[in-house]
């Protein structure tokens, strides 16, 4: 039922093994079940997909060095992310969200490559700030258009909270 950010951990110290389990993430496989069979999607799935990507836009901004504060757990602060609450049966294809995930995957490869671009753009910046004291403004505007660009596949592909295909740019 979790997608991102779960897996399992394992350990061998002096001939014990402990394993630790993480769970979180995005709820998608319970909203896409729900939207599939009940054409509807809890508020409260959505509302923790929701605030889940609120968390990590603030955090991900963070080491991006898009702002210096350290990002809250529950405020707004500097990123301020809303989806609009879908009406399942009226705004989404019950069927489409079994294909979403496969539809998206030139947007995983394009965002592949961009992500390596915001990390050596992040890199670069961080010297011009060191040195210029400012974020070189073409290099933020990048930066903030790859997470933009992330945050529309994630809404589409994961959050299912649309069916409209995101746009191929950094715009907007």
């Amino acid at each position: 039922m979790l997608a991102s950010f779960a897996g399992t951990v394992a350990c061998q110290q002096q001939g014990t093994t402990c394993t630790a389990a993480t769970a979180g993430g995005l709820l998608f496989l319970a909203p896409l079940l729900m939207i599939l069979f009940r054409q509807k999607y809890p508020r409260w799935w959505f509302d923790w997909n929701l605030g889940l990507l609120r968390f990590g836009n603030r955090a991900g901004t963070h080491l991006a060095l898009m702002k210096d504060g350290y990002p809250s757990a529950d405020e707004h602060q500097w990123v301020h992310l809303d989806y609009p609450y879908p009406d399942a049966e009226r705004d989404l294809n019950r069927w489409l969200p079994l294909v979403k995930w496969f539809l998206a995957i030139p947007h995983y490869i394009v965002l592949f490559f961009l992500d390596i671009g915001l990390v050596v753009i992040v890199i670069v910046a961080w010297f011009a700030i060191l040195f210029t004291g400012t974020y070189p403004r073409g290099m933020f505007d990048f930066v903030e258009g790859v997470i933009r660009w992330n945050v529309r596949v994630v809404g589409y592909a994961l959050v299912l909270i649309t069916d409209q295909y995101p746009p191929f740019r950094l715009a907007p």
